[in-house]
This record gives C-alpha cells, sequence and structure tokens, in this order.
C-alpha cells in the first residue's frame, strides 16, 4: 500500500489497478476569538456549563428553537460531535471573556464544501446575554471565517416562520430574507414548522462586515 502526500491510501491489486480509499479527516475545528467573545470547540465536558448557560431563562422551555436541558443534553453534544466527526458541523460554545463562562452555542452546519456553502444555527444564548452584543460579535466571527477562510459564496440562516425575535436579529446582522419553507422540519413537541430563510452571498460580504464592524464600535 502506498500513501500519497494527500493522506490517500492506494492499495495496488492485480494488474497494477489503484483502488483509492480516502481517509483525510475533517479539518481541525479552530477557536474564533473576539474583544469580548471567544468561540470554543464544542466538547463532551461542555455539558454542566451548556445547562447553566440553559438555565438563564430556563430556555429548555422554549418552543420556538432546540436548546439542551437536562435530559437532552449528552444527545445534544453527541449529535454535534457526530456532526463534526463527519465534516459537516463545527459546533462551538460561545465563551463571554469578561467572565470566562459559556453563555450560549452555536455552529456552522450543513457545511458543503463542493459548493463552499453553509448555515449558521442552533444559536442561541442566556437571557442574561441576549441584546449585550454578544451575538453581534459571534455572527460577525463566524461569518468572517466563512467568507474569508472557508471561501464560503453563500451562508445562510433558518429560524421559525413564528419567532419574530430572531427573525429581526437575523435581519440586522445583514442577511436577506429569501421566503418561507413549509413544514421545514417537526419540533419536539410535535409541530410541523414552516421555517423562515435567509441568507448572505460572498458580494455582498464587504457591506456586511463594514455594518457589523460599525455596531461592534
Amino acid at each position: 500500500m502506498q500513501q500519497s502526500a494527500t493522506g490517500i491510501s492506494i492499495r495496488q491489486q492485480h494488474a497494477n489497478i489503484p483502488i483509492m480509499t480516502i481517509n483525510a479527516a475533517p479539518p481541525p475545528q479552530p477557536t474564533l476569538t473576539g474583544a469580548h467573545v471567544e468561540l470554543r470547540p464544542l466538547q463532551p465536558e461542555h455539558a454542566q456549563a451548556l445547562l447553566d448557560a440553559a438555565a438563564d431563562g430556563q430556555l429548555w422551555n422554549m418552543t420556538l428553537t432546540v436548546v439542551p436541558g437536562p435530559d437532552t443534553v449528552v444527545k445534544y453534544i453527541t449529535t454535534a460531535l457526530a456532526g463534526r466527526e463527519a465534516g459537516s458541523v463545527m459546533p462551538f460554545v460561545i465563551v463571554s471573556r469578561a467572565t470566562g463562562r459559556v453563555v450560549g452555542s452555536t455552529r456552522f452546519w450543513k457545511i458543503d464544501p463542493d459548493n463552499r456553502k453553509m448555515e449558521i444555527g442552533h444559536t442561541w444564548l442566556g437571557v442574561s446575554t441576549q441584546r449585550s452584543g454578544i451575538n453581534t460579535e459571534a455572527k460577525y466571527l463566524l461569518l468572517t471565517h466563512a467568507f474569508e477562510v472557508m471561501q464560503a459564496v453563500r451562508v445562510q440562516f433558518t429560524t421559525d416562520e413564528l419567532n419574530e425575535k430572531s427573525r429581526a436579529a437575523i435581519l440586522r446582522i445583514g442577511a436577506s430574507l429569501e421566503g418561507i419553507v413549509r413544514h421545514e422540519r417537526i419540533m419536539p413537541d410535535g409541530r410541523k414548522r414552516n421555517s423562515a430563510r435567509f441568507s448572505i452571498i460572498d458580494s455582498e460580504w464587504p457591506e456586511v462586515k463594514a455594518m457589523l464592524q460599525q455596531k461592534m464600535q
């Protein structure tokens, strides 16, 4: 068996016909650091910190989004880490640099390297840190990494059609509403959720970036 420089193993068989097996692992997930926020890769040991953050407002009782609670946090983390292993998810905990505490979570998911697109979602913050500027800086860090490091051509956002607060927050960061996706997912309570879909594309990023930088001043 030969090992190429790209990490692809080539096993020689009869008649010198190579059979390739690709064993490349996803690239390591970075830590993204701003002035007030640090986005750290989600790890199993973050379970209690996530529960403490979600207890700030008992967010697991919300019906418009999914936030981990005492009975679901293990599955929440396991699912996210399986997605990271598959290369389709980059899950983060949101850490306040002022206190060093985990205050929420967010992630890249639906990562499509071939088409250079992804979604930012599964974002939530404890009640005491909402509307504090933390969400804006976290989105800025994610979008900068998406467009300038991952070379994305499209980043999308999806939220419950009924979640007016979330829809307004997505519009405030410069995304455009594309429409409503009917029955886009089934919520834990069995409700068939219609979702509002937003996006930012690469040609819009310089203007969005400047706007976000001004907001954070």
